[in-house]
C-alpha cells in the first residue's frame, strides 16, 4: 500500500472483497446464573439500580488511560457503590476492543484458567458479545488455558460484573470471560504470559475480587488495607507476602484477606517492573458499611484502577514541522476520503515520538469562517496522527449539523486541529478558566462538550458558556449543567493559518 510520506502524499488503493456465506446457527447463550440474588432479576429494576449506584460512586480521581480495575463481586446492596466508584473512573468517551474479565472460580475445582467460547453472555440488560476468537486463541495455546463451561456456568464472579460494563459502554462492549481454577503462583505467571499480547490501550482487564471474608468490623479495616498497599505497590511477591502476613494476625473469623488472590496476582504478574503504570486505591467499604450488613462478620471491598497518565499540556509539545504535518494528514485524508471513500496510509516509521504518543483530539473544519464540522474524542488509546486521520473523517462527514463535504469543497475549507489533555471531574464552576479550559457534561444519558477556544471566539460569560453547552449540546436545557457531572479538559489548538 501506497503510504503519505513527510513531505509527499500519493492515494492509497483499497481493494473490497465480498464473500458469501451461509447462515449459520447462532451458539448458545450463557443464561444469567445470579441475577435475583445479587442483583434484581428486573430489566428495569437492575438499570434503574446500576444507575443509582453510579450516581453515588466516587468521582474520577485521575487522568489518562484506565488499563485495568479491580471490583468486587458481591451482592449489590453491598458491594455495588465500590464497583461503580472502579468503573466510574473510565474516560466517557473511551472505547475497548475487548473487556478482558478474571475472577476466581468459587464453584468448581479445576487447574489453569477457563476461558469460555460456548457462546455469548446474557444479564437482565441484555447479551454480551463474547470475543470467541480470542478465546480460542488462547486456547490453542493449551495449557494453562483450558475449556470447562461448567466453571462458568454458576459463578458469579464474572457475571455481576457485566451489568456496570453494560451501562458504561452499552452495545459495544465486547468480553473475554476468563475464570481462573488454580492455587498456584506459578500457573498464574503463565496465565499472564499468555494474556500479555493483549494487555495493551486497546482493552480493558477487569479483576474481580473481594477482599477479607467475615473477620469483625475493624480487622477487616486492618487486613484490606495492608492487603490494598500490597496491590499498589505493583509486586506479585509482596502480594503475597502480606497474604500470609495476614493469615499470621490471628484476626477472628479470617477466611481469607483477598478471595480473587490469583486474578490479581495474575494482574500483578502482567503489570510488575512496568514503570509507567499507576495504581490508584479509589473507594474502600466493607458489608458492614451498608445498611443491611452486621459489622461482627464482614466482607471487604476495594476500588482499585491501573492507569496509564496521558499527555497533559504542561509535558506535551509539538514543534511547527509536526503541526504542520498533523494538518497535512488531516487534509489529504479529508481530500482522498470524500474522493474514494479510502484513507490514506501513514508510515508509521516516519511518526516522531509525539506523533504517536496517544492523545485524544478534535478536528474542527471552517468554510469562509464558517463552522463546517468538528468531531473528536476523548481517549488517549492511539497514536495521535491515527486519531487526527479518523477525527477528520469524521468532521467531513459525520457531524450530524452539516451535511457530508463534498469534494469541490476541500480546497475552501481550513482545518484547525486541538489535541487534548485527558479529562479531570470538576466539584465547582470556580475551576473552570475561561479560554483555557474545554467543557465536558453529562446528565440522563445525555452529554455535551464545548472545546476551550469557544469561549474566546464567542465572548461568553461561564454561565452562558455552560449555558449554551446544556441546552445546544447537551440537550438537558440551559440550567442543566447545575446538576450535570462535569469535566474539564485542556487543549493545544492549532489550524492551517497559524502554520502558514
Amino acid at each position: 500500500m501506497k503510504t503519505i510520506a513527510r513531505y509527499g502524499f500519493v492515494p492509497a488503493l483499497v481493494t473490497a472483497l465480498v464473500v458469501g456465506c451461509q447462515a449459520q446457527e447462532r451458539p448458545p447463550v450463557r443464561p444469567p446464573a445470579v441475577a435475583g440474588q445479587f442483583y434484581p432479576a428486573s430489566e428495569e429494576e437492575l438499570r434503574t439500580q446500576v444507575k443509582a449506584l453510579f450516581a453515588q460512586a466516587h468521582a474520577p480521581t485521575g487522568s489518562g488511560t484506565v488499563r485495568a480495575l479491580i471490583a468486587p463481586h458481591a451482592g449489590y446492596p453491598y458491594s455495588g457503590v465500590v464497583a461503580a466508584s472502579a468503573y466510574n473512573q473510565i474516560d466517557p468517551q473511551a472505547r475497548y476492543e475487548n473487556v478482558f474479565v478474571i475472577g476466581s472460580s468459587h464453584r468448581v475445582a479445576f487447574d489453569g484458567a477457563a476461558v469460555y467460547t460456548a457462546g455469548d453472555y446474557r444479564t437482565p440488560l441484555g447479551v454480551v458479545t463474547v470475543d470467541r476468537a480470542i478465546g480460542q486463541a488462547l486456547l490453542d495455546r493449551g495449557d494453562p488455558f483450558v475449556t470447562r463451561n461448567d466453571a462458568h456456568a454458576h459463578e458469579h464472579s464474572i457475571e455481576v460484573q457485566l451489568p456496570f460494563l453494560q451501562q458504561r459502554f452499552g452495545t459495544s462492549l465486547r468480553i473475554v470471560p476468563i475464570v481462573l481454577g488454580t492455587n498456584d503462583p506459578r500457573v498464574c505467571t503463565q496465565i499472564a504470559e499468555g494474556l500479555r499480547p493483549y494487555f495493551t490501550r486497546k482493552n480493558l482487564f477487569v479483576i474481580s475480587s473481594d477482599f477479607s471474608h467475615y473477620p469483625p468490623y475493624r480487622d477487616a479495616k486492618i487486613v484490606d488495607g495492608a492487603t490494598e498497599q500490597a496491590i499498589v505497590q505493583n509486586s506479585a511477591y509482596g502480594l503475597l507476602n502480606a497474604l500470609i502476613a495476614n493469615e499470621k494476625r490471628g484476626v477472628p473469623n479470617l477466611a481469607t484477606s483477598l478471595c480473587g488472590w490469583t486474578s490479581v496476582l495474575t494482574l500483578l504478574d502482567l503489570t510488575e517492573g512496568d514503570k509507567n503504570l499507576i495504581f490508584t486505591p479509589v473507594e474502600y467499604r466493607n458489608s458492614g458499611d451498608a445498611s443491611i450488613g452486621s459489622k461482627d462478620q464482614v466482607v471487604g471491598y476495594w476500588a482499585i484502577t491501573v492507569s496509564e497518565p496521558g499527555a497533559t499540556m504542561g509535558e506535551f509539545r509539538l514543534s511547527a514541522d509536526e503541526k504542520w504535518f498533523l494538518l497535512r494528514i488531516a487534509r489529504q485524508t479529508v481530500t482522498e476520503y470524500v474522493r474514494s471513500r479510502t484513507i490514506p496510509a501513514v508510515n508509521p516509521a516516519s511518526l516522531t515520538t509525539a506523533e504517536k504518543t496517544p492523545c485524544g483530539a478534535f478536528v474542527t473544519l471552517r468554510e469562509k469562517g464558517d463552522l463546517r464540522g468538528c468531531i473528536g474524542r476523548f481517549d488517549a488509546s492511539e497514536p495521535l496522527a491515527a486519531v487526527v486521520q479518523q477525527m477528520a473523517v469524521a468532521a467531513a462527514t459525520q457531524d450530524p449539523r452539516f451535511s457530508p463535504v463534498r469534494a469541490d469543497e476541500v480546497p475552501s475549507l481550513e482545518i484547525e486541529i486541538s489535541v487534548l489533555t485527558p479529562m479531570k471531574r470538576i466539584s465547582s464552576i470556580d475551576e473552570i478558566e475561561l479560554g483555557r479550559h474545554g467543557i465536558y457534561m453529562r446528565k440522563g444519558g445525555r452529554s455535551g462538550t464545548f472545546l476551550p477556544q469557544v469561549a474566546t471566539e464567542t465572548g461568553w460569560t461561564k454561565e452562558q458558556f455552560l449555558g449554551h453547552c446544556a441546552r445546544d449540546k447537551a440537550g438537558i436545557g440551559w440550567e442543566g449543567w447545575k446538576d450535570a457531572e462535569l469535566f474539564t479538559f485542556e487543549a493545544l489548538v492549532f489550524s492551517e493559518t497559524d502554520a502558514h
